[in-house]
């Protein structure tokens, strides 16, 4: 009897969170969110990064549970040369869809320009289990990893090397 105010409580809790989950992930997104989408997609394709994350973060705060808005942020942040951000929206949108392969891809490549080739091979292996190895993504990932990390990053990492031995 001492404990029924609580586990109603606790109950009425559980409920309302599975409510705002079961609300967050939605299948079919908000028009102006696709809108937003296609216009930051033309951005980008333009170039103007800065314009596509404007329109992609607008996109977001109109329809917070369509995970591919994450993919195309983070294609923005890579564009602009920010690949630990790029991996962060790969990561959120691997965590709302566990299986998306655009997702997995995208973390490896941003990876390997990060200078991370060990966790992008595993990326590629979890790819490669899950689709294949003819997958669009996989393929992409393995042009990635073939190409290796940046010359900027190699030189870099060169010169940091060389001071330490020093």
């Amino acid at each position: 009897m001492r404990f029924a105010p609580a586990a109603a409580a606790l109950s009425l809790c559980l409920a309302i969170s599975a409510s705002v989950i079961n609300a967050g992930a939605s299948d079919n997104p908000d028009a102006r969110a696709e809108a937003l989408v296609a216009q930051g997609q033309a951005a980008l394709a333009a170039g103007e990064t800065q314009a596509a994350v404007d329109a992609f973060e607008a996109a977001l705060a109109v329809d917070p549970g369509y995970t591919p808005i994450f993919i195309d942020l983070a294609e923005a942040a890579r564009q602009q040369g920010l690949q630990g951000k790029a991996i962060r929206y790969y990561r959120e949108a691997l965590e709302r869809d566990p299986g998306n392969f655009a997702a997995i891809s995208g973390e490896g490549a941003a990876l390997v320009e990060k200078g991370a080739l060990e966790k992008a091979k595993r990326n590629l292996a979890r790819l490669q289990s899950l689709c294949g190895d003819a997958c669009p993504e996989t393929v992409a990932l393995e042009s990635s990893i073939a190409r290796g990390v940046p010359a900027r990053l190699a030189a870099d990492t060169a010169a940091e090397g060389a001071a330490v031995s020093n």
